[in-house]
């Protein structure tokens, strides 16, 4: 026997020491099914050693033994006319794409059709016959192109290319003796004459092949195995399926068999589960033996022939889901066929988006019309019918809730504004078509969990929008796919959605796992309310690392009253308007104190600008004229109130009055702020319950400002009253013992980064603000930079989004602000909030630059915590 050739079955395995590079991909495959003792057909591999170098009388009785060991294994003899074994023949690369044929039914000649036929009816027999010569064609054509084109050959070529697109139909329309006929003369002599000799000439003309091409280095095999077939026989079937469910992950097999069917084309398939109790016990040993093996799903062929189960072939599974595979390792490690560091780093953190968030039924979207493109802002999917205005979707819903209809809607807007969120907040989703993944529709989608995209093609006229070939007006039906890798799609209609389910998903039980290999570096949440303070602790989070006080200000009963307070002609009518909002921002702060209980919670101050919360349209100008008008029992001229929300108009508001700068002229408003915030923490401090406040500063420029809103000031017969005052003179007057609290600063100014080291003798915490510190260093607006931005692109002026990836300067700054900062005040504590930290690219340099935590979107803690934990042991494997 040469020693080139290696046979392989379920009890026959290729030696260990036969280098697996010789086989081949496929080779290798087929003889992993046998070091498993899985019914593989039998088979023998010619190695790439001698594959491109046959002799025909060196290998010919070898060849003969082999295929007598297949047919005492399978039961039929290759040549029989009665009851023949064909045979396939595969080129066994070691690329992963190959460009040769595929190649099956060796064996099929004039003497065996007949018995063959008989077996599988005389049209299968003919397709059978077909599939043949179209691989052999293709053979033929490749040699001839190496050969190199004179005019004879390219004539040849040219036959054989017409040959090829002559016999592309799976339905023959002769019988398999007359396709022979016709065809035999473009191929080697004899071909269809007997079974030996078609083999001997077609190992011939592909080992001719392997030689003349200049890819193959020696470094592809040929391996030779019988067919078996669905429809040989009463008791046979074809089917596939996978290891479990590539959806939910549940440990089931899933997929289809055909009875008496070759294969699934034209077939109607039943569950694999009712294939019978023998057969489905085997298959199920089977796939959880692949699944211990390669720790991922794998997908299965098999062929049962005359009640023999046969596997033809297995591989890994690329369309699965998120959830699907965290299942499966979290199976795998409670069987400890891995441990917890392998489950961590399977899975890709942005993966996680995927198991976050609704996902399309994709049967379901079948003959919708759809447009697709755009920025994915938040992703998920989403369905709803489309509305225009905030206001206008607020009262649908309200409509759609009193009568019991579908209260699902998505809110469709150039851009969105901090009075658009309670919108955003009841909505499935929100489309917009300004700005990009940082836009303001966007992040706040984030928050809430809801599904976002930027569409610039978007053009909206009144209350109906186009989108390519595809327009919707207000109340149809839309339904936005924004998946966490792809391309998005807008469809109109309504598709099905799989919804997430933490608990049953092993996320959560995921989240447990990542978390134990996190030691120093933590990860908080950016929430506003109770509800999603728990929702981020429930995913993971370690406190709040940014609670924006401005949205708290735009719920309906709210929103008018802070109006009110900025159009406030004197101190003193401003700080009634807020003592009114005071007792609403307590209870704010009392419910988030108290979830997050034994963790920090870093509260921004008031960062909006003022003209944010003024009236946007004529709806919203007349109820708060009658607002006023019951609020001060006085009628109130609209031209007034007009000319005052003109006076507040900034040319650019997001570098004007906003942040500390609304406190140095405006102290009530802080004032107010942090009254609510320790009467909420002095309450709970007497429930004793544990309360870590931390009290944030936003858009400081220098120590002054931070020096001034901290611990207050006296100049000239004024004085400004700091948090430190504020805080005090309430405790003394509930008498009560002090509660640790620190106060920080965002940092999100080149000129804060810059000046950390005076910043940080007033401040005992960083927290940059990387969104606003990315703008002002780079001078790009992340509203409207996608304007420009794929010129840059194209011309590589700019790599990546700097909204999502973080620009090397920027990093520079953050670096120099920590270690200015602790040259100061050796423990200060630094983080990050906004969503550049959820993204895994920047978490490590977080790490590295030395700060203590990220702080993101409650939906996207888990993916932060994975990507933390990853850096973790990449760490600790590189110490080792």
């Amino acid at each position: 026997m040469d020693k080139n050739i290696h046979f392989f079955s379920q009890i026959d395995v290729i030696p260990k020491k036969i280098d697996p590079e010789l086989l081949g991909i496929r080779g290798r495959q087929a003889n992993e099914f046998a070091e498993l003792g899985f019914p593989i057909l039998p088979g023998f591999i010619i190695d790439s050693q001698l594959a491109a170098d046959l002799d025909e009388t060196d290998i010919k009785k070898d060849i003969k033994q082999m295929l007598d060991k297949c047919a005492g294994i399978v039961g039929k003899s290759y040549g029989d006319p009665e009851n023949p074994m064909l045979v396939k023949i595969v080129i066994s690369s070691n690329l992963a794409v190959s460009n040769y044929p595929t190649l099956h039914n060796f064996g099929l000649v004039k003497p065996t059709i007949p018995g063959f036929a008989k077996w599988v009816g005389k049209t299968f027999a003919a397709n059978e016959v077909l599939f043949l010569v179209r691989g052999m064609l293709k053979i033929e054509e490749q040699i001839m192109e190496f050969k190199g084109l004179t005019a004879e050959r390219k004539k040849i070529l040219d036959q054989l290319k017409a040959l090829g697109k002559e016999i592309s139909s799976d339905r023959p329309s002769k019988d398999a003796e007359a396709i022979m006929d016709r065809y035999a003369p473009f191929l080697p002599s004899g071909y269809f004459d007997s079974a030996d000799g078609q083999l001997m000439l077609t190992l011939k003309e592909i080992s001719k092949l392997l030689s003349m091409d200049d890819q193959n280095d020696r470094d592809t095999a040929l391996m030779i195995q019988p067919m078996v077939y669905g429809n040989y026989g009463k008791d046979s079937c074809s089917g596939n399926f996978f290891s479990r469910n590539v959806v939910t992950g549940e440990k089931k097999l899933q997929g289809e068999f055909y009875r008496e069917k070759f294969n699934e084309i034209g077939a109607t398939g039943q569950g694999i589960e009712k294939i019978g109790p023998n057969h489905l016990k085997e298959l199920q040993r089977i796939a959880w033996t692949l699944e211990d093996r390669f720790k991922e799903i794998r997908q299965v062929r098999f062929t049962v022939e005359n009640g023999k189960l046969w596997l033809i072939e297995q591989r890994l599974v690329d369309q699965k889901s998120t959830q699907a595979d965290i299942r499966l390792l979290l199976d795998l490690a409670k069987r400890k066929i891995v441990d917890n560091a392998y489950v961590v780093k399977a899975i890709e953190p942005l993966r996680l988006n995927e198991i976050l968030h609704p996902i399309i039924d994709t049967p379901s979207i079948k003959g919708l019309k759809n447009w697709s493109g755009g920025i994915a802002g938040a992703p998920g999917a989403a369905i709803g019918r489309a509305y225009f205005t905030t206001d206008g979707l607020l009262e649908a819903r309200k409509l759609a809730m009193q009568k019991g209809e579908d209260d699902r809607f998505i809110l469709v807007m150039p851009s969105t504004f901090a009075e658009d969120v309670k919108a955003i907040e009841v909505s499935t989703g929100v489309l917009s078509c300004e700005g990009g993944f940082s836009a303001h529709a966007s992040v706040v989608a984030r928050q809430y969990g809801k599904v976002s995209l930027v569409a610039p093609a978007m053009s909206i006229k009144g209350k109906k929008a186009t989108l390519g070939n595809i327009s919707f007006s207000e109340g149809d039906y839309i339904t936005i796919n924004v998946p966490y890798y792809g391309e998005s799609t807008v469809y109109l209609g309504t598709a099905k959605l799989i919804e997430p389910n933490p608990s049953e998903s092993g996320l959560l039980e995921f989240i447990g796992i990542t978390k134990s290999f996190i030691k120093e570096f933590h990860v908080r949440a950016n929430a506003e309310s109770p509800k999603d303070a728990l929702l981020a602790l429930s995913f993971g989070a370690e406190g709040i690392g940014l609670c924006r006080t401005e949205h708290m200000f735009f719920g309906a009963e709210r929103i008018n009253v802070f109006r009110e307070m900025i159009l406030s002609n004197s101190p003193q009518e401003r700080k009634k308007a807020l003592d009114k909002l005071r007792p609403m921002q307590r209870n704010d702060f009392y419910g988030i104190f108290k979830a997050m209980a034994g963790k920090e919670v870093t509260i921004r101050l008031m960062d909006a600008p003022l003209h944010e919360f003024l009236p946007h349209n004529n709806d919203e100008l007349t109820a708060f004229i009658k607002y006023l008008e019951k609020s001060k029992k006085t009628k109130v001229a609209k031209a007034d109130i007009v000319a005052a929300i003109d006076s507040l108009e900034e040319f650019n508001p997001m570098l004007g009055h906003r942040g500390c700068r609304i406190a140095v002229s405006y102290p009530e408003i802080y004032a107010m702020q942090v009254q609510a915030i320790f009467e909420a923490v002095y309450k709970l401090k007497s429930e004793k319950v544990d309360v870590r406040p931390e009290i944030m500063v936003p858009i400081v420029m220098n120590s002054s400002e931070l020096k001034l809103i901290a611990y207050g000031k006296k100049i000239e017969g004024t004085s400004y009253t700091g948090i430190v005052d504020v805080e005090e003179k309430l405790r003394a007057e509930k008498k009560a013992k002090a509660v640790p609290y620190q106060i920080g600063t965002m940092i999100e100014l080149p000129a804060a980064a810059l000046g950390a080291g005076d910043i940080a003798k007033y401040g005992q915490f960083f927290s940059f603000g990387t969104n606003d510190l990315t703008q002002t260093t780079l001078g790009i607006s992340r509203d409207d930079f996608t304007g420009f931005m794929p010129d840059y692109t194209l011309f590589d002026l700019i790599i990546g989004n700097p909204f999502s990836t973080l620009d090397p300067r920027v990093k520079e700054l953050i670096a120099l602000a920590v270690e200015r900062g602790r040259l100061t005040r050796p423990d200060l504590v630094c983080g990050l909030c906004g969503e550049h930290g959820a993204n895994p690219g920047n978490v490590r340099f977080c790490m590295d630059a030395g700060l203590n935590y990220v702080s993101c979107s409650s939906y996207s803690v888990p993916i932060a915590l994975l990507a933390v934990a990853q850096a973790e042991l990449e760490k600790a494997e590189a110490g080792k």
